[in-house]
């Protein structure tokens, strides 16, 4: 496959950029029809340094984020299953050459238990995280799947399984594929493949064109629900906003899909990090980059992770941001530990997180600000997947459904798990979307399948 990401392309369009007002301020109305925005407008977007129109584009990104999805913001908990790898990423608390990290991987018994803490706590989307090693097979990956959705503890059970592992040859996601998984991940880290040379050290992951090329792997093996992702501070911010727009235009060229997220994780503290910190991305960058994505791929999932402060997390979820982990552990075996919230062991952990709120924490923080918390998973049951998906959210008809199955199960959420002062804020909040709706025979059984809830049914959706 002849390598889609060029440098000179990609550079061309950002030093060509003229970042007028005029301009921008067509490239943002353009982006608010819903349109995706070509390579050369959003690099006019990074260019635009002006901070006047930084905000016209922040504000757009907010506009645009109503007009798609509503106010729901999805929630999930990553959940690590071993630490073992091959590679040495300079950036990796995982990396092989670290012997401070006490290699883990989690026994049968040990994902029970740390499923059964995570579904006692709420929740009901997980993405498994696993290192990059010989052990953390196809088979092993699908096995471990089976396992978390085999798992029920009192009125939980987990939903969506999703995956962040090592990219696979074809038939290795098939078998992955056929254990009911939801999105693969794979993150590029950095487009830029002297950069990346420069901080995989070693491994299989040092192969450029194979991490590229891994998700059309998955695309051929028939994972139509796939998640790109590049890690902010390693190179040129601006380079890698093209890089992920280059990325999606090529899935959209070759497979008539865009892919279902995108992740910008920005570099933070891990154990024996060592990188070239000129690249480090300042907060008034990184609010920046995310509010630019929204506007760039206006049907795209993008996720914000624990990695970022409450402050920041709080202030980027208005440009667009659509799911958030909540409740994060990231210490192999953590979710299970009665220890005290905030105690992190970095030499257990491969970066350091800076949001350790609950999950009930962030669900009020969430409703008191009239977002929806939403562990919804109904696209996955209605076959609203790749392509399919894509109908419905290009045309922002996906609103439609994300915020009715929202408020259905955030009343599960209420009934099951909440602190009643939890529930009191909830409750109000589900009357007041309510009151927001049309009157019509969708309002109507939604109201209907709300007051199921209430009397114990479960796993309601449209």
């Amino acid at each position: 496959m002849k390598p889609f990401i060029d440098p000179e392309e990609i550079w061309g369009f950002i030093n060509n950029a003229k970042p007028s007002k005029e301009r921008v301020r067509g490239i943002i109305s353009k982006s608010l029809d819903k349109q995706r925005l070509t390579m050369e407008e959003t690099a006019v977007l990074v260019q635009a340094s002006d901070p006047g129109l930084v905000e016209e584009i922040k504000e757009g990104a907010k506009i645009l984020k109503e007009k798609v999805y509503g106010q729901r913001i999805v929630l999930f908990a990553p959940l690590y299953i071993g630490n073992l790898c091959i590679n040495k990423c300079a950036y990796c608390g995982f990396k092989s050459t670290n012997k401070a990290i006490r290699r883990i991987t989690l026994t049968n018994e040990d994902l029970v238990a740390q499923v059964k803490a995570l579904e006692d706590a709420g929740q009901k989307r997980l993405i498994l995280v696993y290192g990059e090693h010989p052990t953390y097979d196809a088979r092993f990956i699908a096995e471990t799947v089976r396992i978390v959705y085999s798992v029920h503890s009192g009125p939980g059970e987990i939903r969506r399984v999703n995956i962040n592992a090592a990219p696979m040859d074809i038939d290795g996601f098939r078998i992955i594929k056929d254990s009911k998984i939801g999105t693969y991940q794979v993150f590029q880290e950095t487009y830029h493949e002297e950069t990346y040379a420069k901080v995989h050290l070693g491994g299989i992951k040092r192969n450029y064109e194979w991490r590229l090329t891994a998700l059309d792997r998955a695309q051929e093996a028939g994972i139509d629900d796939v998640g790109i992702g590049a890690l902010f501070g390693l190179y040129d911010w601006r380079f890698e906003v093209l890089g992920l727009v280059r990325h999606t235009n090529h899935f959209e060229a070759v497979y008539n899909v865009g892919p279902h997220t995108i992740s910008f994780p920005r570099i933070q503290y891990a154990s024996q990090l060592n990188i070239d910190k000129s690249h480090i991305v300042s907060d008034a960058e990184f609010t920046r980059l995310v509010a630019i994505l929204r506007l760039a791929v206006p049907y795209t999932g993008l996720i914000l992770t624990a990695r970022e402060p409450a402050s920041i997390r709080d202030e980027i979820l208005q440009f667009g941001v659509s799911q958030i982990d909540g409740g994060t552990n990231i210490e192999m075996g953590g979710y299970a530990k009665q220890e005290q919230a905030g105690a992190q062991d970095i030499d257990m952990e491969q970066f350091q997180i800076n949001d350790n709120r609950s999950l009930n924490e962030i669900m009020e923080e969430l409703i008191q600000h009239d977002y929806i918390p939403s562990f919804c998973t109904s696209c996955y049951r209605r076959g609203r997947t790749g392509e399919h998906f894509m109908e419905f959210s290009v045309p922002g008809f996906i609103k439609k459904f994300c915020q009715p199955n929202a408020l259905l199960t955030l009343a599960e959420y209420l009934e099951d798990y909440a602190p009643e002062a939890t529930r009191v804020m909830g409750y109000n909040l589900i009357q007041k979307k309510l009151a927001e709706m049309d009157e019509d025979s969708f309002k109507n059984s939604l109201t209907e399948k709300l007051d199921l809830v209430k009397e114990g049914k479960r796993d309601l959706y449209f």
